[in-house]
């Protein structure tokens, strides 16, 4: 917060983003206070927070925006960063299912019936090790990162035959398909957290994979909903992330991902990964 108010340069962070940050940052301390019995409303009270200043920063200062999702290293990113990742692997460091050892949040960009518990289409879902947000890179910034020839910040490449954006017209990059194999401990950020188990592809039914939650939880009751994501895949017309409208983002709360000019588009629900089976 010191660095916010005194030391951050005016050019980087106007007095809104400075007071928005500070409240960020005292929430999460906050977060940390809470007790253990409290410990799915704290997370997902600190969840809904980071994606509200996530959305916000869009609108707070132009040079900052840009600052924080491409082409820099500003200290403030940094910091911005580092309590990003903290804020949704914390809470969940107080308390993890036996037999499963917590990891750094994971998320899985799922396809299917809200109201399914178990199906046969885990091939078509994916992963993201890493948050692919402050990874992207914003629409407005698109032909900026053409011109580097594709490459990021983060160092992917955009794929312009399959790019996917978040629910603030951030452009990610891709999960990891299809999503492997093996027992995932998943939550929405509410009151449900549920073993997912995904098989390995099966031969006789051409690669499909099966998939179940543990408990009676529906797919609906682990997505996390504040997060959306969609693919977009050019249709032959000529879509790219440049027939994207940038007034579009950031979407408001409900609301689905927009269609692009050109492009098929999936959307996809996103889950949060928590823990996996502990091997040993």
């Amino acid at each position: 917060i010191l660095y916010i108010f005194v030391l951050c340069p005016t050019n980087k962070v106007n007095k809104m983003g400075r007071l928005v940050y500070s409240v960020y940052l005292i929430t999460i301390f906050a977060t940390i206070t809470s007790t253990s019995s409290r410990l799915h409303s704290a997370f997902a009270f600190t969840q809904n927070v980071h994606t509200v200043t996530r959305s916000l920063s869009t609108h707070l200062h132009p040079q900052y925006n840009t600052h924080l999702h491409a082409f820099s290293s500003d200290p403030l990113k940094n910091v911005f960063d580092s309590f990003t990742a903290s804020l949704t692997s914390f809470p969940l460091s107080l308390g993890v299912s036996p037999g499963f050892r917590r990891i750094p949040t994971q998320f899985i960009a799922a396809v299917g019936d809200p109201n399914a518990k178990s199906g046969e289409n885990a091939q078509e879902w994916g992963l993201w090790e890493l948050d692919p947000g402050p990874r992207g890179v914003f629409l407005q910034d698109y032909e900026r990162l053409k011109r580097n020839g594709g490459i990021t910040p983060s160092g992917w490449k955009l794929d312009e035959g399959d790019w996917w954006l978040d629910e603030n017209g951030i452009i990610m990059e891709q999960p990891i398909y299809p999503l492997p194999a093996g027992q995932y401990l998943v939550t929405g950020g509410r009151q449900v957290t549920s073993v997912l188990t995904v098989r390995p592809p099966s031969e006789k039914e051409f690669g499909q994979q099966r998939w179940s939650l543990s408990g009676g939880a529906k797919l609906y009751d682990v997505t996390h909903l504040p997060c959306r994501a969609a693919r977009y895949r050019p249709n032959g017309f000529g879509g790219s992330p440049a027939t994207a409208y940038v007034d579009d983002f950031p979407l408001s709360p409900g609301a689905i991902m927009p269609e692009v000019s050109g492009c098929v588009k999936q959307q996809y629900p996103v889950l949060l990964v928590v823990g996996i089976k502990d091997k040993k």
